[in-house]
Parts: C-alpha cells; sequence; structure tokens
C-alpha cells in the first residue's frame, strides 16, 4: 500500500472533516435529545434532525471518495459555518465548527490550485 497519497495535506482534511459528519450524524442518531438544541429553532423535530443525520452521512462519504472535492469542501464550510452562525449564544462549544469550517474551506482551496494547476500545464 502506499501511504504517500494517504498522508497529504488534502487527504488529512478529508479524513478529519468525514469523521467530524459522521460521528455527529451517528451520535445523533443514538442520542438526538443531546443535538436538537443545536439546529436552529425553525426545524426542531426530530425528522429534520434525521435528515440532517443523513446529510451529515452522506456529507462525510463525499468527503472520503475524493470525488468533486472543491464542492464538498466548499458545501462542508457552509454547513460548519451554518452551525456556527444559528447557534451564536452558545460560542463556547461551536467555536470549533469556525475552525473547521476553515479546514474545509482550506481542503476547497487546495483542491482549487490543483485544478487550476492542472490547466495551466
Amino acid at each position: 500500500m502506499n501511504f504517500k497519497n494517504f498522508l497529504t495535506p488534502a487527504a488529512l482534511l478529508r479524513l478529519g472533516l468525514a469523521f467530524t459528519f459522521v460521528y455527529a450524524a451517528i451520535s445523533g442518531f443514538i442520542q438526538p435529545e443531546n443535538w436538537i438544541g443545536w439546529l436552529p429553532e425553525f426545524v426542531r423535530s426530530g425528522t429534520w434532525l434525521n435528515a440532517f443525520g443523513v446529510f451529515e452521512i452522506l456529507l462525510g462519504l463525499w468527503l472520503l471518495s475524493g470525488w468533486k472535492i472543491l464542492w464538498a469542501g466548499l458545501i462542508s464550510g457552509a454547513a460548519l459555518l451554518g452551525i456556527a452562525i444559528f447557534n451564536l449564544g452558545a460560542m463556547l462549544i461551536v467555536f470549533r465548527d469556525v475552525g473547521l469550517a476553515a479546514a474545509a474551506f482550506a481542503l476547497a482551496s487546495i483542491e482549487y490550485e490543483k485544478q487550476n494547476k492542472s490547466e495551466r500545464n
């Protein structure tokens, strides 16, 4: 097995972000009472939490797949920023989501630079 591609900055960002999304989704399915409070007031129901959990798992799998990572990074960053923005009152906890959003946007930036570099060559 070639670990060179596995240990690239982009691969490590993808793994870390995917873990975050999949963990939160699974935990939300197992203990929804711990997660429902992080949804905006206007969508607080088990149905929305489950839908967001499915979205998070799909996003995590997308990140792991390596397919169209520019878009996966942008959507991941937007989702994480949305969580932080809708929970500004809990900044002592969601400040981490701001850092994760920056990581997701960094992943998108790496992919954008990679695409532009291949177009120039």
